[in-house]
């Protein structure tokens, strides 16, 4: 992998969880959201450490399977945008509905969506003239 590509893949990781962040901070702190989720019997709070750490592994997890992708197959962009999509739609029917009320519901979607659209979107940049596969 070129430095090129990593650096402007890890731009893209970064930014993902940049946006993350800002989003929950105007949503949570400014527009005074209380962003919960219920599980089982309890109720937990999100913190800004938990969107932090969900989007960095959101963004990890499809690096990862990106690269590994772009070593077997001559179709990597359309295999990964393929379970990438999947898998963002599968993140919105499990993570929003969960959220404790219809702010936390609304605020969940949106960081669910940003995320995975900016990774969708920004990952999978064409490969340098050249490369194999």
């Amino acid at each position: 992998m070129t430095n090129n590509l990593l650096l402007g893949r890890a731009a893209v990781a970064a930014g993902a969880i940049v946006v993350a962040v800002v989003e929950f901070a105007l949503l949570h702190s400014a527009a005074g959201v209380d962003l919960a989720v219920r599980s089982a019997n309890s109720t937990r709070q999100i913190t800004v450490t938990a969107v932090i750490v969900a989007a960095a592994v959101a963004a990890l997890a499809g690096w990862a399977l990106l690269a590994v992708l772009e070593r077997r197959t001559n179709r990597s962009r359309v295999w990964w945008t393929s379970i990438a999509g999947a898998v963002l739609l599968l993140s919105l029917v499990v993570g929003p509905p969960s959220g404790v009320g219809g702010g936390a519901k609304a605020t969940l979607a949106l960081l669910h969506l940003s995320v995975g659209v900016i990774l969708i979107l920004g990952l999978p940049r064409p490969r340098p003239e050249g490369a194999n596969r």
